[in-house]
C-alpha cells in the first residue's frame, strides 16, 4: 500500500487522471493534483478535501518542479503526450523520482525510448511510458504468454472492445499523431516500424467466447508496437481492433465515455487477446473488463507500487513487460481483470 506516499498526477482533472486520483487514493498514496488548467484543479481539489492543487504548465520548467516537490514520483496523465513528456520527464530527473505516464501515441512513446534512454540508465532512474490499456497491458500479455521464450516470429494483440468513445485527450492526441505521419498509417513488421499510405486490411480474428468471431481492421497499430519490441525479439508484432470500434474512433460524433457506475466506468467491454508464435508452436494470453481508460489506473497505480517497493527488474527506460513480473503482474489485477495465461 502507498503509506501516505505523495504521488504527483499531472493532468488530474482529466478523464483517466480523474480514474488515476481514485486509484491512489484507494491504495493508500496521497495524489498531488497538478495540469495547466489552475481552474480545473481546484474544481477538482473540491471534491478531495486535503489533497493540494499544484497548478504547473510544461512551458515553465519551475512550475514543474513545485509541483513535484515532496513525490515519491509522477503519473503524466496529460496529453498529447508529444509535448507534454519529455517536460515531465525531465522534471522528474531534476526531482530525481520515477516517471510513469499513460501515452497510447506510438510517435511520443518513440520518443521517449529514443531521447531518454542513456540518461536514466545513467542516473539509475525510472521511466516506464505507455503504462495503460494500450502499451502496457499488451505488453505485459505478450511478456507473460511468452513464458520460458527468449525470442517468438511474431506477436498479434487482438482488441475486442464492445464500443470506443473516445476523450478529448484521445482525439487531440490522435490529431497530433495523424500530423507527425503525414497522415499514413504504421506498422511493426521486419524489426521495424513502417509508415505506408494503402489501407489496412479488414480480417476476421476468432475471439473466445463468448464474443466469438468479428470482424477487426488488421494493422490498427497501437502502441505495443513501440512497449513489446523494446525487450522481447519479436520482428513482427501486428495489432488488431473490433470494426465497430474502429468505425466510433473515428466518426467525428460519437460521443465522450458515459458513467453508468459508482466508479465512473462506462458501459464498455473490453476482451484482449495475445497470441505469440515461434515455429510451429503458439502461446496465449487473454485478459477481459470494462471500461479501457478505468482500467489504465489500477494498471498505473500498479506500476508506481511496484517501483516504490522495490519490485522492478531494471532501471532507465523500459515498458511494462521489462520492469515488472509480468504473470505476478497481471494477477494483482484480479479485482479488475478477468486474466487466461496459456503459455
Amino acid at each position: 500500500m502507498g503509506s501516505g506516499q505523495m504521488v504527483a498526477v499531472f493532468g488530474a482533472y482529466g478523464h483517466t487522471g480523474r480514474f488515476v486520483v481514485a486509484q491512489l487514493r484507494e491504495r493508500g498514496f496521497v495524489p498531488i493534483l497538478s495540469g495547466r488548467d489552475a481552474g480545473k484543479l481546484q474544481a477538482l481539489a473540491a471534491s478531495y478535501p486535503g489533497l493540494e492543487a499544484r497548478p504547473a504548465s510544461v512551458d515553465d520548467p519551475g512550475s514543474l518542479d513545485r509541483a513535484l516537490a515532496g513525490a515519491a514520483a509522477v503519473i503524466n496523465c496529460a496529453g498529447p503526450f508529444a509535448t507534454t513528456a519529455a517536460p515531465v520527464i525531465e522534471a522528474a530527473l531534476r526531482a530525481g523520482i520515477p516517471y510513469v505516464d499513460v501515452a497510447a501515441e506510438i510517435e511520443a512513446n518513440v520518443d521517449t525510448f529514443a531521447h531518454f534512454t542513456d540518461r536514466a540508465r545513467a542516473a539509475g532512474a525510472v521511466i516506464v511510458p505507455a503504462m495503460a490499456f494500450y502499451g502496457g497491458l499488451g505488453d505485459l500479455l505478450a511478456t507473460a504468454a511468452m513464458g520460458d521464450w527468449s525470442a517468438a516470429d511474431e506477436a498479434h494483440i487482438a482488441y475486442g472492445l464492445s464500443n470506443w468513445h473516445p476523450t478529448a485527450g484521445t482525439r487531440a492526441a490522435g490529431k497530433v499523431s495523424r500530423e507527425r505521419r503525414d497522415g499514413r498509417r504504421v506498422r511493426y513488421a521486419n524489426g521495424r516500424l513502417e509508415y505506408r499510405t494503402d489501407n489496412p486490411p479488414t480480417l476476421k480474428w476468432p475471439f473466445p467466447e463468448p464474443m466469438g468471431t468479428r470482424e477487426v481492421i488488421g494493422e490498427f497499430t497501437m502502441a505495443d508496437v513501440v512497449t513489446i519490441p523494446s525487450h522481447l525479439s519479436i520482428p513482427e508484432v501486428c495489432t488488431y481492433m473490433a470494426i465497430e470500434a474502429a468505425r466510433d474512433m473515428s466518426d467525428p460524433d460519437t460521443p465522450t465515455p458515459a458513467a453508468v457506475d459508482e466508479r465512473g466506468r462506462s458501459a464498455q467491454t473490453f476482451l484482449v487477446e495475445v497470441v505469440v508464435r515461434s515455429g510451429g508452436s503458439e502461446r496465449r494470453a487473454v485478459a477481459s473488463g470494462q471500461d479501457i481508460y478505468a482500467v489504465t489506473a489500477p494498471l498505473v497505480v500498479e506500476a508506481v507500487d511496484r517501483i516504490l517497493t522495490g519490485r522492478t527488474r531494471t532501471v532507465g527506460v523500459a515498458s511494462a513487460g521489462e520492469i515488472f513480473d509480468a504473470p505476478d503482474f497481471l494477477r494483482a489485477l484480479s479485482p479488475h481483470i478477468t486474466l487466461e495465461l496459456h503459455p
